[in-house]
């Protein structure tokens, strides 16, 4: 009998070795966690009432930058200026920024050896036009807002 208790004793006081773990440092754990998200890419893009019934995260993406492109274009093409100062053009980069209070900026692009373009009077006229557009949900990385930007071609001519 009391070889059987002293097993029973060495068996029940050697297994809490099990359960003496080592608590993980808090900053090494966050270190490792920073590590592993891709700070470059969100989890969600941006998107508009339009496009979040869409389940597809592609879909709703290509819903959006569809949705947004033709919105411009239809802004920039109904009694625009653009027409009249510069008929050779016919589709202008514009640079789209979500800022994660949902307000949107517009900031048109050119080739760097662009010097025929007013840059000024094109960047008022898109500010001009650029007005009442849908509200937009802002992109989100882990469930939280961030800024999102993106190069978006918009057709002025359509024939």
């Amino acid at each position: 009998m009391k070889k059987v208790l002293t097993l029973f004793l060495v068996a029940f006081f050697g297994s809490c070795q099990y359960f003496e773990k080592q608590v993980p440092n808090e900053k090494e754990l966050l270190e490792q966690e920073l590590k592993k998200v891709d700070w470059n890419k969100v989890d969600e893009y941006p998107s508009i009432s339009t496009c979040d019934s869409l389940t597809d995260p592609e879909l709703r993406k290509q819903c959006f930058f569809e949705y947004l492109s033709a919105t411009i274009q239809q802004k920039l093409n109904v009694d625009t200026p653009f027409n009249k100062l510069y008929p050779e053009i016919d589709t202008i980069e514009v640079k789209v920024t979500v800022l994660p209070d949902a307000t949107m900026e517009f900031e048109p692009q050119f080739p760097q050896d662009s010097v025929t373009y007013d840059k000024v009077k094109i960047d008022s006229i898109l500010h001009a036009r650029l007005v009442d557009l849908p509200k937009v949900n802002p992109g989100s990385k882990r469930g939280i807002p961030v800024k999102t930007q993106f190069i978006l071609p918009v057709i002025l001519k359509v024939e």
